[in-house]
């Protein structure tokens, strides 16, 4: 890999020539690996690995797998991701109190495809909180919707819009985290593309559409909530250069968030730029991709924190006789709301209800909750997603554990023996851990997999 001659003199000019020589080395070195478990599905990992130091569920793995052919991975039990992009969740824990400080939250995720940070703020702010994901590319907002369904919290809601369109939910969410979209020069030795492609002009170009995207998210942030801003990249224009405007033209708006914790072992680059606390992650530093953060608060003022009227109703309610049928299959269902957009119907937590109805009238939702299927001569036909779900009641069909090969069979929608099935819908297991629905019918056994997600080789 040849990187960029200008971007080496940036970084000379950025870091001294001898941090930036110990860069350069690095991103010519193979790229670590890491996951997140989910702790509602999984407690430690099956692999050789060290935990990463910030992240209570992170671990750096000694070698790659191959995740794809892993059932756990397409369980949901773990999200493939960078140590250091675990730490946006623990400037998230650090900033609000610890774990309980963060239950019940109410987040929004901003450039939130893939799903790694979504994800893990799932987990943090619990069942009870919600996670606003957003991504205004389709084909990437499908990819973070069916990482939200494999997580299985039911606390997600995944949304497709420009940036301008959040501020019409202004001045409501506790934590706006901006992953913004960069040059990419932390992704160097994982994507020859990021290389190929990147130009000063590009880094430029970036920088403008970072302060976009930054300045819109604001407005949806309360009084008092804590913004986070993040890239994986290096350059100052990106990063710094961004906060320096954030305080020229919020000023007082802004102030400090509390001190985020940093060991001096975890070799993290911290820094201050006005109110904003900075991280640094550089792969010559951690076992790590590069990633720059920052962090601070916005001034507390009185914040009615309404949520907004909705345009158009887009989620009903089901009828007292679907939702004795749909109650079968959740547990606490007495806690759940059920409701049909288009033709599919979902459960939330029924808190979360007036949530998803408001920002579905103003907003491009795509996914939220659960899907759970449809209904057909008083019986659900369950969708895919309602396996992944940590509420499945295990009485509603019958569960059957499979070995790990039957597993991968499943998953790439090949052909299944019948014989430990019952007859009708049965719910696929491997390790404990659901992977989907199949239907015995006499001899045969339909694969209700989908289609979308089964493995391809």
């Amino acid at each position: 890999m040849t990187l960029p001659e200008r971007f080496i003199s940036l970084m000379q000019e950025q870091l001294g020539d001898e941090e930036a020589a110990a860069l350069v080395a690095s991103l010519g070195e193979e790229p670590s690996t890491s996951i997140r478990l989910n702790p509602c599905k999984m407690t430690s990992p099956r692999w050789a690995a060290k935990p990463v130091a910030w992240s209570v569920e992170g671990y750096s793995l000694d070698e790659r797998p191959s995740f794809t052919l892993d059932s756990d991975f397409h369980a949901g039990a773990y999200y493939v991701q960078e140590a250091s992009s675990q730490f946006a969740g623990y400037i998230v824990q650090q900033a609000c109190g610890g774990k309980e400080g963060c239950r019940g939250l109410k987040v929004l995720d901003v450039c939130a495809a893939p799903g790694g940070k979504s994800t893990h703020y799932a987990s943090l702010v619990g069942q009870e909180g919600v996670v606003v994901a957003n991504e205004i590319n389709h084909s990437r907002a499908a990819v973070l919707a069916d990482n939200a369904r494999k997580w299985g919290l039911g606390n997600m809601i995944i949304t497709c819009n420009d940036s301008s369109r959040l501020a019409e939910v202004a001045e409501w969410f506790d934590v706006v985290a901006v992953d913004a979209p960069c040059s990419g020069e932390g992704m160097f030795r994982k994507s020859d593309d990021a290389t190929e492609q990147w130009s000063e002009a590009n880094v430029m170009m970036c920088a403008e559409r970072q302060w976009e995207i930054l300045e819109n998210a604001f407005e949806a942030l309360a009084c008092g909530g804590l913004l986070i801003y993040s890239t994986c990249t290096f350059n100052h224009f990106e990063d710094e250069d961004i906060l320096l405007k954030a305080m020229e033209h919020w000023g007082e708006e802004l102030c400090e968030a509390e001190p985020i914790a940093v060991s001096e072992d975890w070799n993290v680059v911290c820094g201050r730029v006005g109110v904003f606390q900075t991280f640094r992650f550089f792969p010559h530093r951690v076992k790590g991709e590069g990633m720059f953060m920052a962090v601070a608060r916005k001034a507390e003022e009185s914040s009615a924190r309404a949520l907004p009227k909705p345009k158009r109703r887009v989620i009903t309610p089901v009828d007292r006789s679907q939702a004795k049928e749909l109650s079968r299959w959740v547990a606490d269902a007495e806690e759940k709301k059920f409701f049909t957009a288009g033709e599919m119907i979902y459960a939330c937590r029924a808190s979360h209800y007036p949530i998803i109805e408001s920002l579905s009238g103003v907003l491009s939702v795509i996914y939220s909750g659960v899907a759970m299927g449809q209904i057909f001569k008083g019986a659900l036909k369950p969708d895919g997603a309602l396996a992944f779900y940590v509420d499945l009641s295990r009485e509603a069909v019958p569960a059957v554990e499979v070995a790990e090969d039957v597993a991968l069979q499943f998953l790439r929608r090949q052909d299944i023996s019948a014989e430990p099935f019952e007859q009708g819908i049965n719910l696929v297991v491997c390790r404990g851990r659901a992977l989907g629905f199949v239907k015995r019918i006499g001899a045969r056994v339909n694969n209700l997999y989908p289609q979308s997600l089964r493995i391809l080789h």
